[in-house]
């Protein structure tokens, strides 16, 4: 099985999940057998800068993968992923080495659109000129997904706490 992890960084199982597959720099590659991990590799993204509809679905069905983890995707996405016959799996925080531990112990599953794909609604492409260009937007955007992930783990750290 070939999992497929975006990450923000090339440094492996080491390195720090992104939270937009689609506008991360990087995608950990990793190789297993079973539960064990056989290889790992690292490869840019061709369309960090900017991207269409579909294309990086399709650049990581090209990778041979079965399975992608990220932080968070769009509805348009899940939907290309799942006709190619991959499992999407979003809400992948952390390291990579983090997120596939959960995937594989089965605390990581399913795949929800993020809030700007329900913001822009599945069908209808956002205006020309503004699909996925705009780096103040994506840092935003990286910003609300972090928040998120924030308060999901302080919520999870309080409830241990209290038992």
């Amino acid at each position: 099985m070939r999992i497929a992890i975006s990450a923000d960084t090339e440094q492996g199982l080491d390195s720090v999940v992104s939270p937009h597959f689609g506008r991360c720099p990087y995608f950990i590659l990793v190789d297993l057998d079973g539960r064990d991990v056989r290889a790992v590799s690292s490869i840019s993204n061709p369309y960090y800068a900017q991207h269409q509809p579909g294309q990086v679905p399709n650049f990581i069905h090209s990778q041979g993968v079965n399975v992608m983890l990220t932080g968070g995707m769009g509805g348009r996405a899940i939907s290309s992923f799942q006709q190619y016959g991959i499992q999407p799996v979003t809400g992948a925080y952390g390291t990579v080495r983090h997120s596939l531990e959960q995937y594989l112990g089965g605390a990581l599953q399913g795949a929800a659109p993020c809030r700007e794909s329900v913001d822009h609604g599945h069908a209808d492409l956002p205006p020309e000129g503004e699909y996925e260009q705009d780096e103040v937007g994506r840092l935003q955007e990286e910003a609300e997904l972090l928040q998120q992930q924030m308060d999901e783990v302080m919520a999870r750290l309080q409830k241990l706490e209290q038992e």
